[in-house]
C-alpha cells in the first residue's frame, strides 16, 4: 500500500498509477490510516453507490455510541450543523423530502432558460483574458464564472459576493481527509459568518420574494405542506453554492492542463468544436474533480468474500473507478471524441449531483469560448497541484494568448 498515500505530493500530482495497483490487487482493501476500506472498480462503486445499505450519514438510524463511533467536538458543531442538513450528507426520509422541494425550484427549464446568461458571461470573461495578453485561467474565467452564476441562481447581489468563494474553500477543507484543527476552525469562521449573511437574505426574500432560487425554495411545498426549515434553507443554499462550483473550476482547469499535455487532442478539438459536449466528459473522466466519496456501513455488507461490518466506513475511489479498464478502453489515453463514457463523476442513486445539468452547461460555455475567442491559447508556466487529495485542482494556471 505504499503507493497509495492521499498526503504525499507526488501521489496528489498523479494519483493514477497507485490506483491501477488498487484494482489489480482486489475488489476492496483496508487502509489503516484513514480506517476506511477502498473501493477502486467502476462496477463495485457504481452499484455502492445506489445500495441502501449504505448511508451518506448513520444518525438517522444509530447514536454515535451505537455506532461505534466518538461524536465531533462541540467546538466544530457550527460545521456539522450546516453540513449535516444539506441533501449530500442525508438519507431518507429527510434525503428525499428536501430533494423534492428543491427540485420544484431548480427544475431543467430553469438550467436552460440560463444558457444565454452563462454564455454571455464567459465571453466576457475570456475576452477580459485575451485584452491582457494573458493571465490566470483559474482566477480570470475557471473561477468567476460558476460562482457569478449561481450566485446569480440564488439571488445574491454582485456587492455581496465576494466572500463566497473564501468561504465555500473554509467549508470545503473539512472534507479532505483527517482535515487538521487550523481546517476546522477555518470551517467553523466561515460557516458561522455563510450561515449569518443567508439567514438576513432569506429574512429578506421573506418579506419580498423575487425569482430568484431562494425565493423558489421558500415558497416550495408539496401536497402534504412540507416546507423547508430555516435550517435547511441555509444547509441547501451553502451546498448548492459550493457544489455548484468547486467541481466546475477544478474541472476546468484540470481539463485545460490535460489538453496542454496533449496537444493533439487540443488541436482536434480546435479543429471540431462540434467535440465540447464529448471532450467535457471526457475531461471530467481523466482527471476526476472528485477523487473519493464516503459513505457509512449501515448493514454488514460482503465485497467479493471480504465482510465489511457496520460501523465501518467506505472511501469509493471516482478516480480509480473512472481508470478502470475493465470499463473504458485504454483509460489512460485522453480521447475526446471517446462515445461509451459511464464516467461517475457526478456520482450516482439518490445522491446524484443536481446541478449536473447545469456544470454541463458551464463548462461547455466556457471551453467554447477560449476555443473560439482565444484559439492561440496556450500554457506560460507548468502549474502546481494543490496539496489536496479528495478535491482535486491546480492552485492556477498561468496561460498566454497571442
Amino acid at each position: 500500500m505504499a503507493a497509495f498515500d492521499p498526503w504525499d505530493p507526488a501521489f496528489v500530482d498523479d494519483p493514477y498509477p497507485a490506483y491501477a495497483e488498487l484494482r489489480d490487487r482486489g475488489r476492496v482493501t483496508y487502509y489503516e490510516p484513514t480506517d476506511q476500506w477502498l473501493v477502486p472498480r467502476h462496477a463495485d462503486v457504481s452499484a455502492l453507490l445506489r445500495d441502501r445499505r449504505l448511508g451518506r450519514t448513520y444518525q438517522h438510524r444509530f447514536t454515535h455510541e451505537d455506532f461505534g463511533r466518538t461524536a465531533p467536538p462541540p467546538e466544530h458543531e457550527p460545521f456539522h450543523t450546516l453540513n449535516d442538513h444539506g441533501m449530500l450528507d442525508l438519507e431518507p426520509p429527510d434525503h428525499t423530502r428536501i430533494r423534492r422541494l428543491v427540485s420544484k425550484a431548480f427544475t431543467p427549464r430553469t438550467v436552460e432558460q440560463l444558457k444565454p446568461y452563462v454564455s454571455q458571461l464567459a465571453a466576457e470573461l475570456v475576452d477580459a483574458l485575451v485584452a491582457k495578453g494573458g493571465g490566470d485561467l483559474l482566477t480570470d474565467v475557471a473561477e468567476p464564472l460558476p460562482v457569478a452564476v449561481i450566485a446569480e441562481m440564488l439571488g445574491i447581489p454582485e456587492s455581496d459576493r465576494a466572500p463566497l468563494r473564501p468561504w465555500s474553500a473554509d467549508i470545503c477543507g473539512m472534507y479532505e481527509l483527517s482535515p487538521s484543527e487550523d481546517t476546522a476552525a477555518k470551517a467553523v469562521r466561515a460557516s458561522n459568518e455563510f450561515s449569518s449573511y443567508l439567514r438576513e437574505l432569506i429574512a429578506a426574500r421573506r418579506k419580498n420574494p423575487g425569482d430568484d432560487l431562494i425565493s423558489g425554495m421558500i415558497a416550495a411545498h408539496d401536497e402534504d405542506d412540507d416546507r423547508l426549515t430555516e435550517q435547511e434553507l441555509i444547509s441547501t443554499a451553502v451546498l448548492l453554492l459550493n457544489a455548484g462550483h468547486e467541481a466546475t473550476v477544478n474541472s476546468t482547469v484540470n481539463g485545460w492542463w490535460a489538453l496542454f499535455r496533449n496537444p493533439e487532442q487540443l488541436a482536434a478539438l480546435r479543429a471540431d468544436h462540434s467535440l465540447i459536449p464529448s471532450a467535457v466528459e471526457e475531461l471530467m473522466r481523466y482527471d476526476t474533480p472528485l477523487q473519493l466519496f464516503e459513505r457509512w456501513v449501515l448493514d454488514e455488507i460482503e465485497i467479493d468474500g471480504t465482510t465489511i461490518p457496520r460501523g465501518a466506513e467506505i472511501a469509493m475511489l471516482f478516480g480509480a473507478a473512472n481508470h478502470d479498464p475493465a470499463v473504458f478502453t485504454d483509460p489512460e489515453r485522453l480521447d475526446l471524441t471517446r462515445a461509451d463514457n459511464p464516467h461517475i463523476s457526478f456520482s450516482a442513486g439518490i445522491h446524484y449531483c443536481i446541478g449536473a445539468p447545469l456544470a454541463r452547461i458551464e463548462l461547455a460555455a466556457s471551453m467554447g469560448a477560449l476555443l473560439e475567442r482565444a484559439p492561440t491559447l496556450r500554457l506560460a508556466a507548468e502549474p502546481e497541484r494543490k496539496p489536496n487529495f479528495v478535491i482535486r485542482g491546480l492552485e492556477g494556471l498561468s496561460v498566454e494568448v497571442g
